[in-house]
């Protein structure tokens, strides 16, 4: 197990260490009664645990989703992903907010439930140290930023109890982040990595902010490109993070050493599952490949177009599997006496169930994908922020800014990374193909598409998209248990 998640559930373990003791006259002597614990700046940041945890189930929330886009597709293979055409309707941006509840709720309530368990710790009279207090703020404004970005117009839950809160507008939540993100600023730590792995920092929320401002225009109708851009600078300046050399790096089942990662949610298969990118990408038979325990589910896969876009010179496609498959021993695998070759090619959205269905579509392998393992679950850490999307993001600010060759220069540290050749001109089109090429399935890409106006355009096997598809609709479940919520316009 990493040692940055024993670091985080201490407190949690603690706790529940004190509650179990019953007999009251017993002295203990390697457990800290409930009622003395958090007397210390580091026990009170120990009750952070449980509240970190909840993180655990942001790579699933995104994951989903991520199939609104053009670079994920969950195609039907006969029976197998009918699911009443959920995945169908996503793709194709026909959702309702009845019908797809479960998808939506799933990610308001995820944001909210933890932003009430948030909101219990910061009232709880033992949370005293100036820098935890920070710390739970900030986590707090990251949800609200999350539910800002799918939802638009929703609720800031600042404290517990009282009437139900009151709806409000991208402009109104978007002032309230950036307002707690810079009070909390000052008590915030500054280290990376070690025992502060997996935790806000300063530059956590320089990221936050980064993404904020980067998105302004959207959340609000006003730019902020200078802004963002001063953001990416303080990251990038304070020397706590580098590139890695090796992409991959970032993404392997040890990406926990990684010095680019800026903030990750830390796995381990056996106690602190949720990571399983290779059961939802990997085809049935990939067990003999990776010698899995279970076989994958044969659902995840990219989309014909987007993997075409990478050149074939370009280091990152090889996150992509393409071709004949092999068993852990070296034998060429065959699916029903078919050769086992995973296409690119997808020939239409639903297909007959057979080999063709089932090899169409190359899969991801973009996270290091786990051999001879005890569980479904992988080691890897998912990755939320790192510095190679800082670099991008200074740079889309800078080309926004006029300020062209600047962005050139980022454009080209990441590239050069990638072996790609380097870029001499850079538009709108080419920031957000790089984009794609870099962040493939890091879920950013239904937010770079909405805010270089391209989300509502055609794919293929989607038709143009009314504008209101910008924003989810606000999950039925929360209409009928909050009156004061009003419905997204255009649903």
């Amino acid at each position: 197990m990493k040692m940055n998640i024993k670091h985080i559930l201490l407190g949690s373990a603690l706790l529940l260490a004190g509650q179990s003791c019953t007999d009251l006259t017993e002295t203990t002597y390697d457990v800290i009664p409930t009622d003395q614990f958090g007397s210390t700046a580091a026990q009170q940041a120990a009750l952070l645990g449980p509240l970190y945890s909840s993180l655990g189930d942001y790579f699933g929330r995104y994951a989903e989703l991520n199939t609104v886009t053009d670079e994920q597709v969950i195609p039907t293979r006969g029976g197998d992903w009918k699911d009443g055409d959920a995945w169908k309707r996503l793709k194709q941006h026909t959702w309702t907010p009845t019908g797809d509840d479960d998808k939506f709720n799933g990610m308001w309530a995820w944001c909210y439930n933890s932003i009430t368990s948030i909101n219990s710790q910061l009232s709880n009279p033992q949370i005293t140290d100036a820098g935890t207090k920070a710390e739970l703020r900030a986590l707090r404004a990251f949800y609200h930023y999350i539910a800002l970005d799918h939802f638009r117009n929703i609720i800031i839950a600042d404290k517990l109890g009282g009437a139900s809160p009151t709806q409000k507008t991208g402009a109104e939540t978007f002032a309230w982040i950036e307002k707690e993100l810079k009070e909390v600023y000052p008590s915030l730590g500054a280290t990376a990595g070690g025992s502060q792995y997996g935790r806000f920092n300063k530059y956590v929320a320089n990221m936050i902010l980064a993404k904020l401002y980067l998105n302004a225009e959207v959340y609000t109708g006003t730019p902020k490109w200078a802004e963002a851009k001063v953001q990416c600078d303080t990251i990038i300046a304070s020397g706590k993070y580098t590139l890695s050399t090796d992409f991959f790096a970032n993404f392997s089942t040890q990406n926990q050493t990684s010095k680019e990662n800026i903030l990750a949610v830390p796995y381990d298969a056996s106690k602190r599952g949720g990571f399983n990118m290779n059961m939802r990408t990997l085809h049935y038979l990939s067990q003999l490949t990776y010698n899995t325990p279970q076989a994958p589910w044969n659902g995840y896969c990219t989309a014909t177009e987007f993997y075409n876009s990478f050149a074939d010179t370009d280091g990152r496609k090889k996150m992509w599997i393409v071709g004949q498959q092999y068993s852990a021993d070296g034998k060429a695998l065959t699916d029903d006496g078919q050769p086992f070759i995973f296409t690119p090619e997808i020939p239409a959205f639903e297909m007959p169930a057979g080999p063709v269905a089932r090899l169409a579509g190359a899969r991801s392998q973009k996270y290091e994908i786990q051999r001879n393992g005890s569980s479904s679950d992988q080691d890897n850490d998912f990755v939320i922020f790192r510095l190679g999307d800082t670099y991008l993001m200074r740079a889309e600010a800078n080309l926004r800014l006029g300020n062209t060759a600047d962005a050139i220069k980022d454009v080209n540290i990441i590239r050069a990374r990638a072996g790609a050749v380097p870029v001499t001109k850079l538009t709108l089109d080419d920031m957000l193909a790089e984009r794609g090429w870099e962040m493939a399935w890091e879920y950013v890409r239904r937010q770079d598409l909405i805010r270089f106006g391209q989300f509502t355009k055609a794919w293929n096997f989607k038709e143009a998209s009314q504008a209101f598809r910008n924003i989810f609709p606000i999950p039925s479940t929360q209409l009928s248990l909050n009156p004061n919520l009003k419905q997204n316009p255009g649903y």
